[in-house]
C-alpha cells in the first residue's frame, strides 16, 4: 500500500499535531527496537523501506500555460538547491548525501491557471505533480539514489500578489501574509499566506517522493522560505512527519523562526531514519552556512528613512568581499549596490532610502578571505521587507500579475472533468498570415528568447484567419488572448462533424458584452430561440483571458478563466455558420475579431476521446 503523508502549509492542524505528539514516542520506540535487532547499514526512509544514503532532488519550475515565468526564475531556484544541499550535508554528516539539480527550462503546463487551481489544495497538488511526473518521465530508470520530484509552482492556490502580499477581493486588495516578531525589534515576513501553500507525499510503493511549493513559498525570499523548500522537498518526501516539539527545527516551525542555516532536523527523527553521527565530523566546515545572518534596520522603514542591511557572521572567520543587490518589483531588475570595503569587517551595507511605500527584496553574498575548498567558502542569503507609511498599512499593489488582479468566480474552485486527454498541437507555430488570413492584415511575431509566438488581429469588422490543421471529431481548443482595445467580438470558429459554427464572446453592442454559439437552429446570438446566449463582461482591456472550447459529439462547452459560460447539448445538425463568418476551407478551425485588436498568446488543439488514443 502506498504511504501518503501530505504536509500542510507546512504547519499541520492542531488535531494532527496532538495525534503525532501521542503516537510518535511509541512509534519511535518500536522502530528503535527493530533497528537494534537488525542494524541498518545506511539511513532509510521513515518506514525503513528505501535507503537514502543518496537522495537526488529534481527541481522543476512549473508554469501554467497562460503565464510567463520570471526572467530570473533559475537564479531563485538554484539558490534553494544550494541551500538544501548545504543543510543536508551539515545535518547528516555524509551518511546521507543530497544532490539537487534544476531543470534547464520551465515546464509549461498543458492547463491554464484557472484549470490548475480547480478544487482544494490536495486536488491542485495531485493535478500538478501528476502532470510534471508524467512529462518528465520521472524516476522511470532506477538508480542508487532515492528520487524526489520538487515542483516550484509559479502560482498559489488562489489569486495572490505574493510580492506585495495582497489578495484581490471584490472591493480591492487585502493584506494576506504572515509576520513574526523579530528578536531585534519589529516584525519580519515569513511564508504562510492563506492563498499560498505547500504539499508533499512519500510514495512508498513507487520508491520516490513528490513535493510542491506554491509561489508564496519560494518566489519571494521571505525569512524561512528555504525551510519550506527543505520541509516539503526533502522532509515529507522521505516520509518525515511533523515532530512533537514546537520549536525551530525544519519539520516543525522552522519557517516561522529563522532561515535554514539556523534550523535543524530533530535528533530523534534522525535516529528513526537510521542515522548515526559520523566520526571526526568537523562542524566548523559549515560555520559560514550555519551562522551567517542578516537583518534590516529599521525592520519596517518609512519613506525617506535610511535603511541599513546588517550582516553578521562568526567572529574570526575572515571575509574578503560582500556583494548586495536589491529589487522593488518581482519582474523588475536587480540593482547591484556599491558596497564599501568596510562591509567585510563591520557588516554594514547602506540600502539608501525609498521615496514611497514599496516591497523590497535583497540578496547578500559573502566570500571567505582564505578558501578552504568547502561548500560554504561563500554563502548567500536572500530576504525581503516592506517600506510602509504606517506599520500596519502595506504598500499599494503595483506590478500585479494580470490573471490575479480580480478574484476568480466561485466556479473556478469546482472540480473540472475535462482534464488533458491527448496530444496537444501548438497552432501558432504553424500559422502563416500570408497564406492563412481570410480578411484583414494579421501579424505574427515569431517565438523568441522572451516567449512564444504571438498573433495579432487587426481592428476591423469581420477579420478572420484559418488555422492550418486537421480537426479531430472531438477536441479541446485552448486560446489565451488579450484585447488591446475596449473589448469587442472575439470569434473562435469551430467544427463538429461536417457542421461549422462559431463561439462568439465579448460582442459589445451599446456597451453590453454578449456571448453565444452561432448559429443554433439558424439563429444568432440575438435570435429568440438561441439557448446559449449569455450577457455580462468576460474581458477587460489589456488583461489576458483563457478560453477553453470543448467540442464533443453531443455538445459544446465553453469556459472563460475557468468559469463555464456555455454548456450546450444537442444534435450537432442544429449548428451552422453564417455567411458573414464563412472561410474558404470547410474543414478548418479559425479565429476572428470584430472591431477590436486581439492578441493571441496561445492557441492549442488537443484531441479527445478515440482520437486521443495512442496508435
Amino acid at each position: 500500500m502506498t504511504r501518503v503523508a501530505l504536509g500542510a502549509r507546512p504547519r499541520c492542524s492542531r488535531a494532527c499535531r496532538r495525534w503525532w505528539a501521542g503516537a510518535l514516542p511509541w512509534l519511535m520506540v518500536f522502530i528503535a527496537h527493530a533497528a537494534a535487532a537488525q542494524p541498518v547499514a545506511a539511513p532509510t526512509t521513515w518506514d525503513g523501506r528505501h535507503p537514502i544514503g543518496k537522495i537526488a532532488v529534481r527541481i522543476v519550475h512549473f508554469v501554467p500555460g497562460d503565464r510567463t515565468p520570471l526572467s530570473d526564475w533559475r537564479a531563485r531556484a538554484e539558490w534553494y538547491a544550494r541551500r538544501i544541499e548545504a543543510f543536508h550535508a551539515r545535518e547528516f554528516q555524509g551518511r546521507s548525501v543530497l544532490t539537487a539539480t534544476v531543470e534547464d527550462e520551465p515546464l509549461v503546463s498543458r492547463l491554464s491557471t484557472a484549470a490548475l487551481r480547480a478544487g482544494d489544495a490536495n486536488a491542485i497538488f495531485f493535478r500538478t505533480l501528476r502532470e510534471a511526473d508524467e512529462r518528465l518521465a520521472f524516476a522511470r530508470e532506477k538508480t542508487d539514489a532515492f528520487p524526489v520530484l520538487l515542483v516550484l509552482s509559479d502560482i498559489n492556490w488562489r489569486p495572490l500578489d505574493d510580492f506585495h502580499r495582497l489578495a484581490p477581493t471584490a472591493t480591492g486588495f487585502r493584506f494576506e501574509g504572515s509576520l513574526t516578531p523579530d528578536p531585534a525589534g519589529g516584525e519580519v515576513h515569513v511564508p504562510g499566506a492563506a492563498a499560498g501553500g505547500a504539499r508533499a507525499t512519500y510514495l512508498a510503493d513507487a520508491g520516490k517522493g513528490w513535493g510542491l511549493v506554491s509561489g508564496d513559498g519560494w518566489r519571494v525570499p521571505y525569512r524561512g522560505s528555504d525551510c519550506v523548500v527543505y520541509h516539503e522537498g526533502v522532509g515529507h518526501a522521505i516520509g518525515l512527519p511533523h515532530p512533537p516539539a514546537d520549536d525551530a527545527n525544519v519539520m516543525s516551525f522552522g519557517q516561522y523562526r529563522a532561515t535554514l542555516g539556523q534550523s535543524w532536523v530533530d535528533a530523534q527523527q534522525k535516529k528513526v531514519l537510521g542515522w548515526e553521527p559520523a566520526a571526526g565530523f568537523d562542524a566548523a566546515r559549515h560555520a559560514l552556512f550555519s551562522a551567517f545572518t542578516a537583518r534590516v534596520e529599521p525592520a519596517v522603514p518609512q519613506p525617506g528613512e535610511p535603511v541599513t542591511l546588517r550582516l553578521d557572521w562568526p567572529a574570526g572567520l575572515p571575509v574578503v568581499d560582500v556583494h548586495v543587490a536589491m529589487q522593488t518589483s518581482l519582474r523588475g531588475p536587480w540593482t547591484e549596490l556599491v558596497v564599501p570595503t568596510t562591509a567585510a569587517t563591520d557588516g554594514r551595507v547602506a540600502l539608501g532610502s525609498f521615496d514611497r511605500p514599496c516591497p523590497v527584496a535583497w540578496r547578500a553574498r559573502l566570500r571567505r578571505a582564505e578558501p578552504m575548498g568547502l561548500a560554504d567558502d561563500s554563502a548567500e542569503l536572500w530576504g525581503y521587507f516592506q517600506v510602509r507609511v504606517e506599520p500596519g498599512t502595506p504598500p499599494p499593489p503595483g506590478d500585479v500579475e494580470p490573471l490575479d488582479r480580480a478574484e476568480f468566480p466561485a466556479a473556478t474552485a469546482t472540480a473540472m472533468a475535462d482534464v488533458t486527454e491527448g496530444p496537444v498541437t501548438d497552432l501558432l507555430a504553424a500559422v502563416d498570415p500570408a497564406r492563412d488570413a481570410v480578411s484583414g492584415a494579421w501579424t505574427l511575431t515569431p517565438a523568441g528568447p522572451d516567449g512564444g509566438a504571438t498573433l495579432t488581429a487587426p481592428r476591423q469588422f469581420g477579420a478572420r484567419l484559418e488555422l492550418p490543421t486537421a480537426v479531430p471529431e472531438e477536441y479541446r481548443l485552448l486560446v489565451i488572448a488579450v484585447p488591446l482595445d475596449e473589448p469587442d467580438g472575439l470569434i473562435l470558429g469551430q467544427r463538429s462533424g461536417d457542421r461549422r459554427f462559431v463561439v462568439l464572446l465579448g460582442f459589445s453592442p451599446e456597451e453590453l458584452q454578449v456571448g453565444a454559439l452561432e448559429n443554433v437552429d439558424g439563429g444568432n446570438a440575438f435570435a429568440a430561440g438561441n439557448p446559449t446566449r449569455f450577457d455580462g463582461p468576460v474581458f477587460t482591456r489589456g488583461r489576458p483571458a483563457t478560453i477553453e472550447c470543448t467540442v464533443r459529439r453531443g455538445g459544446v462547452t465553453v469556459r472563460v478563466d475557468g468559469r463555464q459560460r456555455i454548456g450546450w447539448e444537442g444534435d450537432r445538425e442544429r449548428l451552422s455558420l453564417s455567411d458573414y463568418w464563412a472561410t474558404p476551407s470547410q474543414d478548418r478551425l479559425f479565429v476572428g475579431a470584430y472591431d477590436c485588436r486581439w492578441r493571441f498568446l496561445r492557441v492549442t488543439l488537443e484531441a479527445l476521446g478515440a482520437a486521443a488514443a495512442p496508435p
